[in-house]
């Protein structure tokens, strides 16, 4: 079973919100369950007016199931060229939406700029671009399954 988000869209807005009035360039939340750092970024002229920008993850009990993959499986998708990881945490979907076709299936000839999938994370779907050209040789995470920055998406040859 995958674990809900741990906040609502409404929820990061208004963490946002107090940040964006706040004297503060950083916020780091933690709670048993996950941690969120959100962060404001520079403007132009060094202010800090630049945007703001958000990551999180499970707070993960180390037990089978309890979160997304292992640092060891993240490591792996970093150490082989032939794999394509998730940018960032998330929930992983193969097609833009439910009952549409994949974004990519084994054997398709993809290039750099081909969308393989998507992930959310706190409502906001991320496409997941190959970075490089290839075909597919398997999609490896589950439609719909939780997925840690670095997990391995897609394989190519």
């Amino acid at each position: 079973m995958t674990p809900d988000l741990p906040l609502t869209a409404e929820d990061v807005a208004e963490i946002a919100e107090i940040l964006a009035h706040s004297g503060y360039r950083e916020l780091d939340l933690s709670t048993r369950r996950f941690r969120l750092r959100v962060s404001r970024g520079a403007d132009q002229d060094g202010g800090g007016d630049g945007g703001l920008t958000q990551e999180w993850q499970w707070a993960g009990d180390g037990s089978a199931g309890a979160g997304p993959a292992s640092a060891e499986t993240a490591g792996e998708a970093a150490a082989d060229p032939d794999l394509i990881a998730s940018p960032l945490p998330g929930t992983f979907y193969h097609a833009p939406q439910p009952g549409a076709p994949p974004f990519v299936a084994v054997g398709d000839a993809i290039t750099a700029d081909t969308v393989v999938g998507i992930v959310e994370t706190m409502k906001l779907m991320n496409p997941v671009h190959a970075g490089r050209a290839g075909t597919v040789a398997a999609v490896l995470a589950a439609n719909g399954a939780l997925v840690a920055k670095g997990t391995p998406l897609v394989r190519l040859t």
